[in-house]
């Protein structure tokens, strides 16, 4: 079988190894990860339009290294060949092995921010990003003298307080370590980030489990969801979290 992977470029190394022992041919498309700071209409037309660009005479299907990612991939439309995503909420769905797991860490464990090798190891996505993105839009990335020069004093002191307040939302970083890291510079870096926000640290293992089906074609329907040509996703907020409609049905609404 030959397929088409779409991917965020988080996933880059699990993609990677995962494609190298695969028994299928996997041509590869990683996009930036800032995708997912920009509005989430703007998201789904960049991610639509490769599936648009791609020749799909040339696979059975196109893979997808995504989850719902803040509705970024809602109203995605199969064309000519089947969509295969992985029912998750976002990628930490997808390192984490499933979304039973990505839910009793997330409740068990509030304030914690992910990391993995792809987040640390992937940057800043550029300008371009930059402009798009919702924390520029919304002076999130800002200084506390920027906003004086731009706002005066006393807007910008109402206004540091307000932007900042997503802040206290964290206390800890954790690292989800895949176990195909090269060496432990990754959670070295994030042991680091913790101390310097005077944060807690975690380490636990990922699992590459929705990795290696999605790739390998092992697409039962509890963990994906396959939307055939003249589908579209939708975002249903239960425990498929994802499901297909007909594009008509879409139309109509």
């Amino acid at each position: 079988m030959r397929y088409k992977l779409i991917s965020c470029e988080v996933f880059y190394r699990e993609m990677c190894y995962t494609i190298s022992q695969s028994p299928h041919q996997v041509d590869i498309e990683f996009l930036p990860k800032g995708l997912h700071d920009i509005q989430s209409s703007m998201m789904l037309a960049r991610i639509q339009e490769r599936i648009d660009a791609t020749d799909q005479s040339q696979y059975q299907a196109i893979l997808f290294g995504y989850g719902l990612c803040n509705n970024g991939i809602e109203g995605l439309t199969a064309r000519d060949i089947p969509l295969v995503i992985p029912r998750a909420h976002d990628c930490i769905t997808v390192f984490l092995g499933n979304k039973e797991r990505y839910l009793s860490y997330f409740n068990n464990n509030p304030g914690v921010y992910f990391k993995t090798s792809g987040w640390i190891e992937r940057g800043t996505p550029g300008k371009e990003f930059d402009q798009l993105s919702i924390q520029q839009k919304t002076g999130l990335e800002l200084s506390y003298a920027d906003l004086v020069k731009k706002y005066g004093e006393e807007n910008a002191q109402f206004l540091f307080e307000e932007l900042t307040k997503y802040k206290d939302r964290y206390n800890s970083f954790t690292y989800i370590e895949m176990g195909i890291e090269p060496d432990d510079r990754f959670e070295k870096q994030t042991r680091k980030d913790a101390e310097e926000a005077g944060w807690g640290f975690q380490k636990v293992s990922g699992d590459m489990t929705l990795i290696h089906r999605l790739i390998n074609g092992k697409w039962n329907e509890d963990e994906f969801l396959v939307v055939r040509p003249g589908y579209r996703v939708v975002a249903n907020f239960k425990d498929t979290i994802i499901e297909a409609e007909p594009c008509d049905s879409a139309d109509q609404k």
